[in-house]
């Protein structure tokens, strides 16, 4: 199945001030996150981005929401973002596509994936836009994702499969951010 952007939009989890420090792999995660979400806007992909009781945890780090060009989360306390009505109000209507990238990936990431694709959604995890504080955890997050009937992928490839061709008007953008 092809993802065309048209039918797609992103939801962005918990990039927060004091949960990013404890991820293995942290410096990739941001790298590859920014990425990531600055291919996104150029595509004109809809994002959703939340945090975990920012009042305890802080706000999503300024690097997530510059490379997004939103800096307004949903604050939710259940770790699935689908739990949350806030977020459910917030989805456009007509996607039936929905990336997932943010952390933890084996606790809230995991837990949008099975709820959105419970309900009818298509997932898409990014691989290398998820972690945990383990790298044991990830793993079995990756897995469990699959299970579930993810569809599981890396940043630069969803980037090129949402642009469709070198004529897409965001190809100089991704190939820029990718480089």
């Amino acid at each position: 199945m092809r993802i065309k952007a048209e039918d797609t939009f992103a939801i962005v989890i918990d990039y927060q001030e004091k949960i990013l420090p404890a991820m293995s792999g942290q410096e990739e995660l941001l790298r590859k996150s920014q990425i990531l979400l600055g291919g996104l806007k150029a595509l004109e992909v809809p994002m959703i981005l939340t945090t975990q009781y920012a009042k305890g945890l802080g706000n999503n780090i300024p690097a997530i929401t510059d490379a997004m060009g939103v800096t307004e989360a949903i604050d939710k306390n259940t770790f699935s973002v689908y739990d949350n009505e806030s977020v459910r109000q917030a989805i456009p209507h007509g996607k039936k596509n929905v990336i997932l990238c943010g952390i933890e990936a084996h606790i809230c990431v995991l837990q949008s994936l099975m709820d959105l694709q419970a309900a009818g959604y298509q997932t898409i995890l990014v691989a290398d836009c998820v972690a945990s504080r383990s790298d044991r955890d990830l793993a079995f997050a990756y897995e469990r994702a699959k299970q579930e009937g993810a569809i599981i992928t890396s940043a630069e490839a969803i980037l090129y499969e949402l642009a469709g061709s070198s004529k897409h008007p965001a190809f100089k953008t991704i190939s820029a951010l990718v480089k």
